[in-house]
């Protein structure tokens, strides 16, 4: 088996026991931070990337979502997210895509296409996908002219120590946690396309830390 491949094998399944023993955790640490709000603010037509077990599920404003697509590559979740959507009402506005969000010929048949959501929700996700560059660029052809891409990330540090640690720990940490310290997930997300407030984008956390935050709702330019 080729390393990448092996690197694969070993990374799919750790990610997913991760987040699948771990979601009450990861809920009440995100209900400590913006999160909450930032998933209240998606409204309309909204496609969320991978959902996961459906961590965000109950923090939607149901009477503002129209329909949410969650695109999530691994089907293992799907069990854990529809038990989400049964408890909390949503099952007639949601539906589970197992797709990339690349996948266009998959988003079409859902009449998924350029231009037609209304929001776009990002939570922790950017740091696990394949290719975080062609994901925003996805993203962004996705989203009407004033659609919102609404995010909470995190990404490589602007403290030179600190991404050196960062580069210590990131093999082991994107092969048993799944996702990466070290990309420059900012630069991804505004080179993806042209926005109307790119100086809206929130970076609240200490610099040293090693998993600093990136925020916000930014708006496709018309």
């Amino acid at each position: 088996m080729p390393p990448n491949a092996r690197l694969a094998s070993i990374s799919r399944p750790c990610g997913l026991i991760w987040f699948s023993i771990c979601p009450n955790n990861f809920i009440a640490f995100e209900d400590t931070t913006i999160v909450p709000s930032l998933v209240q603010a998606a409204s309309g037509v909204i496609l969320e990337l991978g959902p996961g077990p459906g961590n965000q599920i109950h923090r939607y404003n149901a009477p503002l979502v129209n329909y949410i697509y969650g695109v999530e590559p691994n089907p293992h979740f799907r069990d854990a997210l529809n038990a989400k959507l049964e408890k909390h009402s949503l099952r007639d506005k949601y539906k589970l895509i197992v797709s990339g969000v690349e996948d266009s010929d998959v988003l079409r048949e859902e009449g998924i296409t350029e231009g037609s959501l209304d929001a776009v929700l990002c939570i922790q996700v950017l740091c696990a996908v394949k290719d975080p560059k062609s994901v925003m660029k996805e993203v962004w052809k996705l989203l009407k002219p004033g659609g919102k891409f609404i995010f909470w990330e995190h990404g490589r540090s602007r403290d030179h120590l600190t991404t050196v640690a960062q580069a210590v720990l990131n093999p082991a940490w994107s092969t048993f946690i799944g996702c990466h310290m070290t990309r420059n997930v900012l630069a991804d997300i505004l080179n993806s396309g042209e926005w109307e407030n790119p100086g809206d984008i929130e970076e609240p956390e200490d610099p040293f830390s090693c998993l600093p935050r990136i925020q916000g709702v930014l708006v496709k330019k018309a």
